[in-house]
């Protein structure tokens, strides 16, 4: 049993990343500012609602654990074209200060398919609408990368593809090599399966794969 973090626990990757970690029997801490709405209970998991910006709300939220998993999103709406969008490398500041100064190591981060160095990988034919949809997130998601890699920590970048809902299928693929990076579509349940199997393991340490289920297919 391991004592988990999941900042931005609350909705998408983060909650399935609660519920992955509790049914593996493990003692969740679920942190966002919307925590106590999820309506999630159980008697392994603590509910802590705070500010990821803020150094004092998320330290006191890692207190005691042995990894930290880092979900957070943003809203989709006109930001996401016009920009600015800074909350990925600003909480990403505040995260690895903060576990460095409780002595924390294990970071299992998630950011996604066209970030850092994966973004070589996108298709000509998906380039312009990846651009103009996502351009501003992805442009601070690589940043928070940058950040992470620059970091001393035990980290793991997660780059799943395009997610889905839908019950775990334990089916996907980890791609780790370069020339096998390609865009996917990918279940939040089954990425959440991986983020916290790198927690369990260690697997993947200063590793940044792409996780697809299958080829990129818009109509399925």
């Amino acid at each position: 049993m391991a004592k988990l973090v999941v900042i931005g626990g609350s909705s998408g990757v983060g909650l399935a990343c609660v519920k992955e970690a509790l049914s593996r029997g493990h003692e969740v801490t679920m942190f966002s500012r919307t925590a106590s709405r999820s309506g999630l209970s159980h008697q392994n998991l603590e509910i802590i609602e705070g500010d990821a910006l803020d150094k004092t709300d998320v330290t006191r939220s890692l207190r005691g654990s042995d990894a930290v998993i880092q979900t957070l999103g943003v809203t989709f709406d006109l930001k996401m074209i016009t920009g600015p969008i800074t909350l990925f490398s600003e909480s990403t500041t505040v995260l690895l200060d903060a576990m460095n100064s409780e002595g924390i190591a294990r970071l299992i981060a998630l950011t996604g398919f066209g970030a850092g160095d994966s973004n070589s990988a996108v298709s000509m034919l998906q380039r312009p609408g990846f651009n103009l949809v996502f351009g501003e997130a992805y442009t601070d998601k690589s940043r928070q990368e940058r950040m992470i890699k620059a970091s001393t920590l035990d980290w793991t970048i997660a780059r799943p593809g395009v997610l889905r809902n839908g019950a775990k299928t334990g089916k996907y693929r980890v791609l780790i090599d370069p020339n096998s990076w390609r865009n996917g579509v990918i279940r939040r349940a089954d990425v959440a399966d991986f983020m916290v199997g790198a927690a369990e393991s260690n697997g993947y340490v200063r590793q940044a794969p792409v996780l697809i289920s299958h080829g990129f297919l818009p109509f399925t």
